[in-house]
């Protein structure tokens, strides 16, 4: 156990989970708090994130949650000044908020793309930017763990601008990570498969799940606690000290199918 604990322990960690109150990053940060680290439920709904510290304190975890939009720039540096006045230093980010759509492409607005950029796009590049800086100034390195989709590796019918977006974040979260390796800040992009959850439930028609079982080797959706591993293997200083720039794939084999 010592030895685990030397490779993924995160004790007197301080991780901001940007999303935390949903169910794929709830999950992540619900990992980040078992492993040690003391954990920030960022989002809007104050009652799905109790219900996750509710979660993290049956586990021995800590954490606790600070409502904030994140694609305003004032509303993050309120965010990292709130942590910093607990905590001495901001060790991992983990950018998970996320909204889909499945207009068709023609029936796209402005206003339903600007949103999805906003959220998906926009507030990943601010908070790498406002907590980038930050760890910059520490000193003494971090990891951050962008949350990307397979339709960022390839681009899924009926979510164009999702698939945009998360493109972006891949393409974003490569260049960072390139700009920082010498600084020991690692930026990384974990990629999940097909995880029921809130912002896809919509698109999971019964013909669109068939399809995605026939691409899908291991036959099934994801667990949201099967993201947690590659979680603490991103964030950790020892096990995750030479991965940077990647795209860690969770998805059951989807991205290997061809035909």
């Amino acid at each position: 156990m010592d030895y685990l604990e030397n490779l993924f322990g995160l004790r007197e960690k301080c991780a901001v989970v940007i999303g935390g109150t949903g169910e794929l990053c709830g999950a992540m940060a619900e990992g980040l708090a078992g492993a040690g680290a003391y954990v920030y439920l960022v989002g809007r709904n104050k009652d799905k994130a109790e219900s996750r510290l509710e979660e993290i304190r049956k586990i021995d975890g800590q954490g606790e949650f600070i409502p904030c939009d994140v694609s305003q720039k004032e509303e993050l540096e309120k965010l990292r000044d709130q942590v910093l006045e607990k905590h001495p230093s901001i060790d991992v980010l983990v950018n998970g908020a996320g909204i889909n759509s499945p207009t068709p492409f023609l029936e796209i607005s402005e206003e339903e793309f600007d949103r999805i950029l906003d959220v998906n796009l926009k507030a990943v590049l601010l908070s790498c930017q406002i907590f980038g800086k930050t760890m910059l100034d520490q000193d003494k390195g971090g990891s951050i763990i962008n949350l990307g989709s397979i339709s960022g590796l390839n681009p899924l019918s009926r979510v164009f601008s999702y698939s945009a977006s998360k493109g972006a974040v891949h393409n974003l979260s490569k260049n960072l990570a390139r700009e920082w390796a010498t600084c020991k800040i690692r930026v990384n992009v974990l990629v999940p498969g097909f995880f029921p959850a809130e912002q896809n439930r919509k698109v999971l028609t019964p013909d669109r799940v068939n399809s995605i079982m026939t691409h899908t080797p291991m036959d099934r959706f994801g667990n949201k606690e099967e993201l947690i591993g590659a979680t603490l293997l991103l964030a950790s200083d020892n096990a995750g000290s030479f991965i940077t720039g990647t795209e860690m794939v969770v998805d059951g084999g989807y991205n290997c199918m061809t035909i």
